[in-house]
């Protein structure tokens, strides 16, 4: 069995949170994680960037093989949704710069895949992350789902378990 490591994001522009899960058949261990926190009283093409940078630096650092990154969660203040769609975009970026496939999940999907329903809310998807990779210890909200987004992904079976690589 080909062991595949994942890196999961949970894009945010205040906290960006990412997570490394390695997937080997059935089994997930943790690798690292963590949240990326611009300055908030940058400008916010400087934020961008530093999201940016530092997914490209943990990319470089533990090279996955796959990505995948929550999808947005539309609300009703139209500014707060461009905001998030822009951090998204920088972390699709940053992992396609490096070559790697993104998938990505909307936040029903990853709650279920997770914790087993779609209505799961933070504190939820936390306990449950701690519970599959107990090697995680103590990990923030952004974090975890980070973890969970990766976890949603190895269920899912990946790009390279669908191809039968």
């Amino acid at each position: 069995m080909t062991a595949i490591l994942i890196l999961g994001v949970d894009p945010g522009l205040n906290n960006c949170g990412w997570g490394l899960v390695l997937s080997e058949g059935s089994r997930l261990s943790h690798v690292a994680h963590g949240v990326i926190k611009p300055p908030s009283h940058q400008q916010l093409a400087s934020r961008l960037h530093d999201v940016f940078q530092g997914l490209s630096e943990i990319i470089d650092k533990y090279q996955p093989q796959e990505a995948a990154v929550e999808e947005t969660f539309v609300n009703s203040n139209a500014r707060a949704a461009l905001i998030l769609g822009q951090a998204r975009g920088v972390a699709l970026a940053a992992a396609a710069r490096s070559g790697l496939q993104v998938a990505e999940y909307a936040p029903t999907t990853i709650k279920k895949a997770v914790v087993g329903s779609g209505a799961a809310d933070k504190t939820q998807i936390s306990f449950m992350v701690r519970r599959l990779l107990p090697t995680a210890g103590e990990v923030t909200a952004d974090a975890a789902d980070a973890l969970g987004v990766a976890l949603c992904h190895a269920a899912h079976g990946g790009f390279k378990r669908r191809a039968g690589a």
